[in-house]
Order: C-alpha cells, then sequence, then structure tokens
C-alpha cells in the first residue's frame, strides 16, 4: 500500500484553516427571536434548572450531557512525543474530540489541565464530572495514569476510560479471539509474551486474563527482561501484580514456544529469530508506532504461518483504537452508565471479532482496493466499516445493562440499532471511500493550471497523500516561486512539471488536433496555438494521448469556457451524451443535480438521458439512485407547458425499462420530503429522492450556488459524465480542497463514459 507524506506546512494549514483548531460549537436550538432567548435563557432555563434539582437524573433529558464526553489530558506522554505539557497536548485532544464525533456521533470537548500532580489532575476532574456523561483520558504518562483512573472510578458516577489503556487492549482481545480461531486454539492454553509493561502493556494482559488467560502462562517483560517473582529492579505494584514464577529471564528467552507475542515497546525489540522459535500459527501484534517491534514482511519471511498486525494503517491488521473508544461511549452513554467495566469491555471485542468473520459489504472493498475476507491478512474490522456503529454500541449497551452499571436501560434494541444507523453521516463515508479508491489507482493527475497557488496546493497534497503522481501543466520556474510562497519549496522535486516547451509530444498533439478541427475552420497557426499556448487544451492533448489517467481544470476560468476549450479535443457536448451532475453535501444528506454544466435546455428525451447519466455517477458514488424529475408543479398541477416536458421524462423512461427509481413532476419538497410524498401514495419513489433532475441548466446553476451561499452546504462538481475520458471541471470558487476533491472524482473515473 503507497505511504503517504505529511509535511509540517501541510499539518499546520490544516489546522490554521479554515479556522483556527478542528471544531466549533453551534446551537442546536432556535436563536432568533426575543421569545427563543427567553426559553434558551432567563426565564425560561429556571424550569429544567429546577426539574434536574429535584431529579438529578434528569439532567440527560434537559441538558446535552447525556451525549457529552470530556477528552482530558496534562500532556505528560503526548504520542510518541513525550512530555509536551498540558497546552501542547492540546491539538492532540482537539483530534480525539473530532473522531469521537466522526464515529459514533458523540459531543466531544478537550480539556487540557496544567498539573503533573496526580492529586490536583484527580480533584480538578471529579470536580467536572457534573457536566458529562463520561471522561475519556489520554496521554497520561505511567504510573501516574493508573493511580489517576482508578481514583476517579471510585469517586465519579460516571465512565471513565483511559483509551491508551484499555482502547488497545480491546482492539487486541478482538484480534485474538479471531487468530485463536483461525488456529484452532484456546486462549486458556496459549502461551503470551508482552513487552512493554507500560499503560496499554499492562491494560491488554490485564483485559486478557479476564477473558480466560492463564496467570502463569503471562510472560511480561520490559526494558530490563520478565516481569518474574522476586525481581526488585524498576518494579511497581502493576508490574508485580502480573509477575511470575520462571526461570526467564530474557524477551528472547520467554519467545520461545510462545503463542502470541503482544508489542507496545520499540523498534527492533523482535528479531527474526525469535519470531522463528514462536509456537505453530503464532498471533503477532508488533504496536510500536510509528515503527513496529517487527514488520510484517520481516515476521513472515521466517515464519509464513504468522499472523501479524502492527498499528500502521499501511499493513493488514491495524491496531487502531478509533475501532474501540467511540463505540464504547456510545454504547455507555445511551444507557446512562455509570461506568465502563471489563464486560462491556469484552464485548467491544467479541463483537469486532464476529464482525470481521462477516462477508465485507461491497463499499468497504471497494473503499480498500481488495477484497476483504475473515483470515491471517483480515481479523480486525477496517475503521470505516459502516456496521461498526450499528453493532458494537448494542454489544457494549447489553452487557451494561446485564451487568447493572445502567441507569436507563433500552427497551426497544431494534429501534436503538434503526437510530444508530440514523446518526451517522453519508456523506463521510462516500468521501473516504472515493479517497481510498483514488490511492488504489495511483492515478497520473493532470492538474492543467499550474500558475494558480490553489491548484498547486491541490496537486502537492494530490501526491503526498500517496494518491498518484501529479503533473501539472505550467513553467517550472513560475510553479516553484509559487511553491515556495506557499511554504511548499520543497515539493517541486516531487511533482512532474508539464508544458509545450519540454514535452516531445507536441508534434504528436498538434497532428491530432488539426485532424480533429481542419473542416471547422482551423488552420496550422491556430491549432500551435492552442496547443502550444491554451493549458486547457494542452492538458486535454496529453490526457487524449495517455499521458496522464485524468484531468482537473477550470479553476481559474468559467466552466462554460474551459469546457469549449476541452471539446476541441473530446467531444464532450450535449449530442455526445456529455452532462454535468453536481452533488451537494448538507446535513447528513447527499442530493445529484443536474445538469449543471451542459444542457441549456433539454428535451424529455435529453432528460432521460440525464437521469440515467445521474444514475451512473450516483452508484460510482455508494448511492442507490432515486430520480426525481422536479419542477414547480406536481403530477400536472398547476398546469404549465413548461412543465409538460418534467411529465413526459419518466414516460421515456418507461419505455426504456431502466433498473432505477423515478419519478416526476413535483416540486422539490415533495421530491426530499418523505412526509410530503405520504400525500401521493401512488408515486413510486421508497424514499427521499437523492437526484433532482431540473427542467435547464440555469435552474440547476441557480439550485446549487442557492445551496451553498445561503445554506453553507459542501458542494462538488459539476462532475462532468459521458466522456472518454476522466475529466473533472471546478469552479472558479474552489478551494485547494475542492480541487483535491475533484483530482479524487477523476481518480475514481467517476461519470467516465464506458467505452
Amino acid at each position: 500500500m503507497t505511504k503517504t507524506k505529511v509535511t509540517r506546512e501541510e499539518a499546520l494549514a490544516y489546522h490554521l484553516d479554515p479556522a483556527p483548531g478542528k471544531f466549533e460549537i453551534k446551537a442546536t436550538v432556535p436563536m432568533t427571536t426575543q421569545r427563543d432567548l427567553s426559553l434558551a435563557y432567563s426565564p425560561g432555563v429556571a424550569v429544567p434548572c429546577e426539574a434536574i434539582a429535584a431529579d438529578p437524573a434528569a439532567a440527560y433529558d434537559y441538558t446535552n450531557k447525556g451525549n457529552l464526553v470530556a477528552v482530558i489530558s496534562n500532556g505528560t506522554a503526548v504520542l510518541g512525543l513525550g512530555n509536551l505539557g498540558a497546552l501542547g497536548s492540546k491539538p492532540v485532544m482537539e483530534g480525539k474530540a473530532v473522531l469521537f464525533k466522526r464515529f459514533a456521533d458523540v459531543n466531544s470537548i478537550d480539556i487540557e489541565l496544567d498539573t503533573e500532580d496526580p492529586e490536583e489532575f484527580i480533584n480538578a476532574v471529579r470536580l467536572m464530572g457534573p457536566t458529562f456523561g463520561g471522561i475519556n483520558l489520554e496521554d497520561i504518562k505511567a504510573p501516574e495514569c493508573f493511580i489517576i483512573e482508578q481514583r476517579l472510578k471510585e469517586v465519579m458516577d460516571i465512565p471513565v476510560f483511559h483509551d491508551d489503556q484499555h482502547g488497545t487492549a480491546v482492539i487486541c482481545a478482538a484480534g485474538l479471539i479471531n487468530a485463536l480461531k483461525i488456529s484452532g486454539k484456546k486462549i486458556e492454553d496459549v502461551k503470551i509474551v508482552l513487552n512493554g509493561a507500560g499503560a496499554a502493556g499492562i491494560a491488554c494482559i490485564e483485559l486478557l486474563k479476564s477473558m480466560g488467560a492463564k496467570h502463569d502462562n503471562c510472560v511480561v517483560c520490559d526494558t530490563k527482561g520478565v516481569i518474574y517473582q522476586g525481581r526488585t529492579e524498576g518494579m511497581n505494584q502493576w508490574k508485580s501484580a502480573h509477575a511470575i514464577k520462571t526461570e526467564l529471564r530474557t524477551l528472547d528467552e520467554a519467545m520461545k514456544g510462545a503463542d502470541v507475542f503482544l508489542g507496545v515497546s520499540a523498534k527492533g525489540a523482535v528479531t527474526q529469530a525469535m519470531v522463528e522459535s514462536m509456537a505453530k500459527d503464532p498471533l503477532i501484534f508488533a504496536m510500536a508506532n510509528p515503527d513496529p517491534e517487527i514488520t510484517p514482511e520481516e515476521a513472515q519471511a521466517v515464519r509464513p504461518d504468522a499472523i501479524v498486525g502492527t498499528g500502521r494503517s499501511d499493513y493488514a491488521n491495524q491496531v487502531n483504537n478509533v475501532l474501540a473508544f467511540p463505540y464504547l461511549f456510545r454504547g455507555a452513554l445511551d444507557i446512562h452508565a455509570r461506568a465502563i467495566n471489563d464486560e462491556m469491555k469484552i464485548a467491544c471485542a467479541e463483537a469486532l471479532a464476529e464482525l470481521a468473520r462477516e462477508d465485507v459489504p461491497d463499499e468497504v472493498a471497494m473503499a480498500y482496493g481488495r477484497k476483504l475476507s475473515f483470515g491471517r491478512d483480515y481479523i480486525i474490522p477496517t475503521p470505516f466499516d459502516p456496521r461498526l456503529i450499528t453493532r458494537i454500541p448494542p454489544a457494549v449497551a447489553k452487557a451494561g445493562m446485564e451487568t447493572g452499571v445502567s441507569r436507563r436501560p433500552i427497551i426497544d434494541m431494534d429501534g436503538y440499532e434503526a437510530n444508530l444507523k440514523s446518526r451517522m453521516d453519508p456523506t463521510a463515508s462516500i468521501l473516504r471511500s472515493l479517497n481510498a479508491r483514488a490511492r488504489n489507482a495511483q492515478a497520473r493527475m493532470i492538474f492543467a493550471e499550474g500558475d494558480d497557488p490553489r491548484v498547486l496546493r491541490a496537486a502537492v497534497a494530490y501526491q503526498r497523500n500517496g494518491l498518484g503522481k501529479a503533473l501539472v501543466v505550467g513553467r517550472e520556474a513560475d510553479v516553484a516561486e509559487k511553491l515556495e510562497a506557499a511554504g511548499l519549496g520543497d515539493a517541486i522535486s516531487e511533482i512532474e512539471v508539464v508544458n509545450a516547451a519540454n514535452t516531445m509530444h507536441l508534434r504528436t498533439y498538434k497532428d491530432f488536433l488539426f485532424k480533429r478541427l481542419q473542416r471547422k475552420g482551423f488552420d496550422s497557426t491556430d491549432i500551435h496555438r492552442l496547443a502550444s499556448r491554451d493549458r486547457h487544451v494542452f492538458a486535454a492533448l496529453m490526457l487524449a494521448h495517455g499521458h496522464g489517467d485524468g484531468l482537473v481544470t477550470g479553476a481559474t476560468r468559467k466552466s462554460a469556457h474551459v469546457l469549449e476549450y476541452i471539446n476541441n479535443v473530446f467531444d464532450a457536448n450535449a449530442d455526445a451524451g456529455a452532462v454535468g451532475v453536481t452533488a451537494i453535501l448538507h446535513n447528513g444528506r447527499i442530493v445529484l443535480i443536474s445538469d449543471t454544466l451542459v444542457h441549456e435546455w433539454p428535451d424529455q428525451n435529453d432528460l432521460a438521458n440525464i437521469a440515467e447519466s445521474c444514475a451512473s455517477v450516483a452508484r460510482d458514488l455508494g448511492l442507490e439512485p432515486r430520480v426525481a424529475f422536479v419542477s414547480f408543479s406536481t403530477f400536472g398541477y398547476p398546469v404549465s407547458e413548461r412543465a409538460e416536458k418534467m411529465h413526459l421524462a419518466p414516460e421515456v423512461l418507461d419505455k426504456r425499462g431502466v433498473d432505477f427509481e423515478y419519478e416526476g413532476e413535483m416540486t422539490v419538497d415533495v421530491a426530499l420530503n418523505a412526509t410530503q410524498q405520504e400525500a401521493y401514495p401512488f408515486q413510486r419513489l421508497t424514499g427521499p429522492a437523492n437526484i433532482l433532475v431540473v427542467p435547464a441548466r440555469h435552474s440547476a446553476s441557480i439550485s446549487t450556488k442557492l445551496m451553498q451561499e445561503m445554506a453553507g452546504a459542501t458542494v462538488i462538481g459539476p462532475i462532468l459524465t459521458g466522456v472518454s475520458k476522466s475529466i473533472q471541471i471546478c469552479s472558479t470558487t474552489s478551494t485547494a480542497n475542492d480541487i483535491l476533491n475533484m483530482a479524487i472524482l477523476a481518480a475514481c473515473k467517476v461519470g467516465k463514459l464506458d467505452v
């Protein structure tokens, strides 16, 4: 798998733009009128205050407590960077907060406590207890983290969870369950070796013991060797709890005959000789970051029967805490839990293990560019499996209810699972899928406008994200200067700058173009000018001759003008079947609107063609198409000649026998609102439409721009479909990220005509 590159400049820019930090807080209630303010604050707020004072459990009904987690650190063990202090840890804690929201719709706020005194830390967190539904401790060094967590669990009546310990432990446990199934072993029989007796290591071994691993079968090692009974050097009470009676003294000795190795230590701690000495079908979780104790390649070179996992995303079987903590808290919060206990963690591990044994949905396999099926290279689910949200929290909630830590049990578990599914923003999974598909495609992407800093930033991001090779059309000196000004000067050696002055293919390009245009009023001088001086035409010629796999352009000129230039090289017009489809992403919904680029005033046959093109794009994006032909009328009323073609277009599709849902004509509210659709029981859509085919290009343009400017919707497109090569045209208002998104669409060949 291609490794990505993140530079200092990119990381800082990501945290700076469009606003400092990674999240903001928005109101969930109206705040526009004087009455709204009276309800939100004085005097209306007194009513829920009195209700909560009378019954503290009412806080879960009238405040955000029930869906609010604090991510708290003192910065004494930040990632692999050490003690950066409280303020230095804030970007990490903000990152954890947004992961909670992204994966499980848990609201979270980061809190950085400027103290290394455990008692001060404990007291500060304890006093904040009424605010939150749960506490996620993060990046606190051992052994203080053990003291802090244990004391807070004792004095607080909400879940307290140190993710560095227990998140890693849960994923390890899930992987072990499946590795044992593959090898036919039992947990009570296997010999487990742990290297690294810090917070994560101790939590891993404790959870495995609670699942049935025998104390005497678990050998724990630290930098001084095996932790054995009677050892005094470098010991503490948490290590002592796992000391065993043994003659083993070194990791090398401990590894002989071991069935399982868990590493949370350092790069290179395990040798190939150690792996060779392990038992049949060994499980090796080498989780040191960024470099594992031993790489999968090194381990499997000497033991092809080994099942290997790491903490890295570029290897199979990634031990990734994001598989655990969001869903553990989701389940705990939803039963108003007093704690997250071992039974809930084990339930999480078992649910993860079970999910990995099931057939993997096509969209997940598509996202990762390969078929995923249960086996040695797939014992842990992928972090972006959409089923996680509906599988893990219910298992955690059931375990919490069965063990008595629930304040408010869930009665309707089927309804709960349906609610969980509705919480997730489908746009995030679709964008992630597109990114993964693009990374797998490794397309050579042509960026036509190398004189624009936004385009250059997008090109650099495309390459450094491991998506493929960036080919930038421009003059090298100019590109280098603009990259330097953008703080990306070193990127000039990574991307490839191409133009008419340095290509050996110009003659071939001009001959090709002359054959296409010689009977359209173009002479050889015109052809030379087009091919050698216009970047849009030159870039299109590169693509036409296979000197790139996709093209992104349009950031510096209006899309209609760019399309004219593209048509000099490709058939990208209405007669050839080209269509422009714009994706609107807003409030967790995706709606495609068309035609926003090509057809000025389509008739009913054109509209039917547009609908088919939209359906193809929708499926490329992982959506099941539901098309609505929209107008100002619904099923013939009010009567208007302008609406007639919208009424006739579905009849055209009836005759074609297409394999997607469609209906019309109808107003936009009927198309998008399930309640409004109930007024028309005869209509054929099974839910709100996700494709709107509009009467004309001007109405499509007005709709998309209105959504962007007034509603703050994310707009992707127009996506050009129906052309023989993968071409995407940006808008002149595009940001660097917008341009990158269009490059990703081009790399995935979304909308490309199959020829």
